[in-house]
C-alpha cells in the first residue's frame, strides 16, 4: 500500500481511489433503481416473518433496513455529531491487548513448529506445502514500530494471542519504509546509509519470526516497501529521486534505473541470507517463511509509468524510459508515438508489461540464485489495477493482490458495481496461485466493518483462494489499549468480533469450494486497448456470486513470454465483459453451493453450512431461519455466526462458539478503548441437550449466561448487560 510519512501513520495514496465519473455514474444508476424499487415496495408488508427471510428467497423489505437513516448511519460520520447520542449509551469494551477473547489455537497445533511440513510451493492455482499437503492461510500483517519497539515478551504475548484468534500466517511489512523509525537499517539519525542491515533491528525480526513459528503461525517477508535512499548509497540520478528532500524513494524508478536495480538485488541478498540468532537458519532456508514479495505497490503498468514521463522533472530516468520504449516499439512495429503514452490503453500497455516483466523476472532469478525456495510473487494489484497488469505479474509464482472497499460492501449489487470481493476476484489468472497480503476498508471507522471479515472468508473459501491477510494487526507496539486506527485491528473490537469466526470458517473450509467455474477470457484488444477493470466487467462481478472466476490470458505476439491460458475443462466462458450473468433489477443470488445467499437489496448475507451459520448485515426488525439458526433482533445492522468449535456439524456438536459483532466506536478521537453496540434480540440455536451457556468475564472467566431449551433449540437472550461479543455452548465443567 502506498503510503505518506506523516505522523507515521499508513495513510492509503490518492491512486486508490476510484474514478470520480465511474462513482458518480454508479450512484446515478443505483438511485434510479432505488426509486424504482422503494415504488415496488410501497405496499410491501413490514411486519416481521419468515416469508421476508433472504435465506428462504423472500423479497420483502425490512423495517429496520429502511428506517436507518433515523439511527447511526453505517457510513462514517466524520464530525461525530450522530455517533455521540448512541455510544453514550454503548458500554465500553473489555478487551484484554495481552490475551484472545477466544481460543482458536488448536487450529495450529498439529503445525507446530511452522514449516515442519516443509516449504510451501505452488502447484496449478494452489498452494500446498512440500509433503503435498494443501496450504491454506488465514493471515494478518505486523508492521511498522510494531517490528522493531516492541518488548521480547510483548512478542511472544501477541504470538500466542495471534495463534488464539485463528492466524496462521503474519506478513512483516514496512521494514524498510523511511518513515519507521528504527527500522531495518537502524536508527535514522545513526545511519549514513540503506547499505547495511542493522543487527539490533535484525535480531528483533529474528524474535518474531521464532515466536510465530513456535505457535504453527507462517511468515510473509516483503522484501521492499517503503526503501528511501541517501546520497551515499550511490544512486545513479539520485538527485531526481530525491526531488530536494534528504532522501529518495524509488517506485518506478527501479524498472529503468539499473543502480536502484543492483541495489534491490544487494538489499535482497544480505536479507534472504541473513542468519536468525534464535533458530540458526538463514531467511532462505526456513520453511516457516511461507513467500516473498518483491517490491510492494509498485507496479508500471499502471501508476508509476506515469512517474518517469517528461513533465515530471525527471530529465535522465526520463530519457531511460524513452529510449526503452523506442526500442520496444520498433521490435514490434508499434506506433513510437505511442507506445510511450502510459496513461493510455494501446500499445503502452503491451510496453509497460514487457519492461515490468523484465524487472520481475531479473530479480526472481537473482532470488533463486541465492537459495530462496519459497514462492515468489513480483509486486501486487492494488490500487484499482486493471486486467492489463495482470501479464507482467506471471513473472512471479503467484498473483498477489491488494484491496480496500469503503461502507456497504454487502449492498452492492454486482450487475451494477463492483466491491471489495470483486475487485479480490479480478485478480485470479487460470493456473496460477493467487494470494491476498492486503484486504480492508476505508475511512476509518466504517460501522459495518464488523461485516467484512466473514463475508470476505466465505467468498474466499467459494473462489478456492490459499491466503488472504487483513491490513493489519497493527503497526505499534501493543502496550495498553492502544491508539484507534484502521491499521489496528488489535484493539478493535468492530474487526475482532468477526475475525476469528472468519478463521474458523475460512481454514476449515466450512463454505464448500464453487462447483462451477467462469472464465473471462479477453482478446489482446480487450485486455491492452480498453479499460478493462473490476469496475467496467459485470460479467466478473456476476460470475464470481455464483461461482469461482477466473481471467484467461490471450497469447500476444508483442509478448512472447506470456503463456497463452489452458480453459479448465467443463469452465463456462466468458467472452464479453460486459454481459452480465444477474440483471441489475435483481434483488439476490446464491452460490451454486447454496451455501452462500447475498441480498444486496436488503444489504444480508446469510452463510448455512452444517458447521458455520451465519447473518449478517441489515438484520435488525426481522426473523431469519436458518438450518440450525433463528435470529430475531432489534439492533438493526449486526452480525451473528454460530459455529461448531469441533469436527461435529451444529446438530451434534457439544462445543460452540457464537460471534456477535456490531458497531464500534473510539471513545475518544483515535484512542482505545471502543464503546461497543450491544447486540440485542433472541437467538436459536438447534443443538444437543444438556449442553451450557457461558461468556467471559473482564478477566477471562467463564461465567454462566441463562438459557433455555425447548424442541431442541437453545434460546438465547441477547441485552446489554451481557457485555460480550462471545457465547460459548458446551457440557457444564464437573
Amino acid at each position: 500500500m502506498a503510503t505518506v510519512g506523516s505522523s507515521h501513520e499508513r495513510v492509503p495514496a490518492s491512486l486508490k481511489r476510484r474514478a470520480l465519473p465511474r462513482i458518480a455514474a454508479a450512484l446515478l444508476v443505483v438511485l434510479a433503481l432505488g426509486v424504482l424499487v422503494l415504488i415496488s415496495r410501497r405496499a410491501a408488508p413490514t411486519a416481521a416473518s419468515l416469508a421476508d427471510d433472504p435465506a428462504d428467497g423472500g423479497a420483502g423489505s425490512s423495517p429496520a433496513r429502511e428506517a436507518r437513516s433515523a439511527d447511526l448511519p453505517v457510513a462514517p460520520d466524520p464530525e461525530g455529531r450522530a455517533a455521540m447520542a448512541a455510544r453514550t449509551r454503548w458500554p465500553l469494551d473489555t478487551l484484554d491487548s495481552q490475551r484472545a477473547p477466544v481460543d482458536l489455537s488448536f487450529l495450529n497445533a498439529a503445525e507446530k513448529p511452522a514449516g515442519k511440513r516443509g516449504f510451501v510451493r505452488a502447484d496449478g492455482e494452489r498452494l500446498v506445502f512440500a509433503d503435498g499437503t494443501p496450504a491454506r492461510f488465514w493471515g494478518t500483517n505486523v508492521t511498522a514500530r510494531a517490528l522493531f519497539q516492541s518488548s521480547r515478551a510483548s512478542v511472544a504475548a501477541q504470538a500466542r494471542r495471534l495463534s488464539a484468534l485463528g492466524f496462521n500466517l503474519v506478513r512483516l511489512h514496512h521494514h524498510d519504509s523511511a518513515w519507521v523509525d528504527p527500522n531495518v537499517f537502524g536508527e535514522r539519525t545513526s545511519t549514513s546509509d540503506t547499505r547495511s542491515l542493522s543487527n539490533e533491528s535484525m535480531a528483533q525480526l529474528d524474535w518474531w519470526i521464532t515466536c510465530l513459528k513456535a505457535e504453527g503461525i507462517y511468515v510473509w517477508l516483503d522484501l521492499h516497501v517503503g526503501r528511501a535512499f541517501r546520497a551515499s548509497d550511490g544512486i545513479t540520478a539520485f538527485a531526481e529521486l530525491r526531488r530536494d528532500k534528504e532522501m529518495g524513494e524509488t517506485k518506478g524508478f527501479n524498472y529503468v534505473n539499473a543502480s536502484v536495480k543492483d541495489a534491490m538485488k544487494r538489499f535482497n541478498e544480505a536479507y534472504v541470507g541473513h542468519v536468525n540468532s534464535f533458530t540458526g537458519l538463514a531467511y532462505k532456508d526456513e520453511p516457516a517463511i511461507a513467500a516473498m514479495l518483491i517490491t510492494n505497490e509498485n507496479d508500471v503498468t499502471h501508476h508509476f509509468g506515469n512517474a518517469l514521463l517528461k513533465d515530471k522533472g525527471v530529465p535522465e530516468h526520463t530519457r531511460w524510459y524513452l529510449a526503452e520504449a523506442e526500442a520496444f516499439a520498433h521490435a514490434h512495429g508499434l506506433p513510437a508515438d505511442e507506445v510511450w503514452r502510459s496513461w493510455e490503453p494501446g500499445p503502452s500497455k503491451l510496453f509497460l508489461n514487457d519492461l515490468e516483466r523484465r524487472f520481475g523476472d531479473e530479480l526472481r532469478a537473482h532470488l533463486r540464485g541465492v537459495g530462496v525456495k519459497v514462492p515468489i510473487a513480483t509486486t501486487s494489484t492494488w490500487g484499482n489495477s486493471p486486467l492489463s497488469s495482470l501479464p507482467a505479474l506471471t513473472a512471479g509464482d503467484l498473483i498477489d493482490v491488494h484491496a480496500y472497499g469503503g461502507a456497504g460492501q454487502l449492498e452492492t449489487n454486482p450487475a451494477i458495481a463492483a466491491n471489495l470481493v470483486d475487485w479480490l476476484a479480478a485478480g485470479q489468472v487460470v493456473g496460477m496461485p493467487m494470494t491476498v497480503t492486503e484486504w480492508n476498508a476505508e475511512p476509518f471507522p466504517i460501522a459495518d466493518r464488523h461485516a467484512l471479515p466473514l463475508y470476505v472468508a466465505s467468498s474466499a473459501s467459494h473462489q478456492g483462494w490459499d491466503a488472504l491477510m487483513h491490513y493489519a494487526y497493527t503497526q505499534e507496539p501493543v502496550v495498553g489499549p492502544g491508539q484507534a486506527s484502521n491499521w489496528h485491528a488489535y484493539n478493535d473490537p468492530g474487526l475482532l468480533a468477526t475475525l476469528p469466526a472468519a478463521a474458523l470458517l475460512y481454514r476449515r473450509g466450512d463454505v464448500a469450494e464453487a462447483t462451477s467455474t467462469f472464465v473471462l477470457t479477453p482478446t489482446r484488444e480487450q485486455l491492452f486497448f480498453s479499460a478493462l477493470d473490476a469496475d467496467s466487467t459485470p460479467a466478473l462481478r456476476t460470475a464470481a456470486v455464483k461461482g469461482k472466476v477466473a481471467v484467461a490470458l490471450p497469447r500476444v505476439d508483442e509478448l512472447p513470454w506470456l503463456k497463452p491460458s489452458v480453459i479448465p475443462k467443463g469452465a463456462q466462458v466468458l467472452r464479453d465483459p460486459a454481459h452480465a450473468l444477474i440483471d441489475a433489477v435483481t434483488s439476490a443470488a446464491a452460490s451454486d453451493t447454496g451455501e452462500l445467499r447475498r441480498d444486496w437489496s436488503r444489504g444480508i448475507l446469510i452463510v448455512d453450512t452444517p458447521r458455520t451459520q451465519v447473518a449478517s448485515g441489515w438484520i435488525g426488525g426481522q426473523r431469519l431461519a436458518l438450518s440450525r439458526l433463528q435470529v430475531a433482533l432489534s439492533t438493526p445492522h449486526a452480525t451473528v455466526a454460530v459455529q461448531s468449535l469441533d469436527e461435529d456439524p451444529l446438530g451434534s456438536s457439544r462445543n460452540l462458539m457464537v460471534s456477535l459483532g456490531a458497531r464500534a466506536l473510539p471513545h475518544e478521537e483515535r484512542r482505545a478503548p471502543f464503546f461497543v453496540e450491544p447486540v440485542e434480540g433472541e437467538l436459536r440455536v438447534r443443538a444437543p441437550p444438556g449442553l451450557s451457556v457461558f461468556r467471559h468475564d473482564e478477566q477471562q472467566r467463564l461465567v454462566p449466561v441463562p438459557a433455555s431449551y425447548s424442541d431442541g433449540s437453545y434460546a438465547l437472550r441477547l441485552d446489554g448487560t451481557l457485555r460480550t461479543q462471545w457465547l460459548f455452548l458446551r457440557a457444564a465443567a464437573r
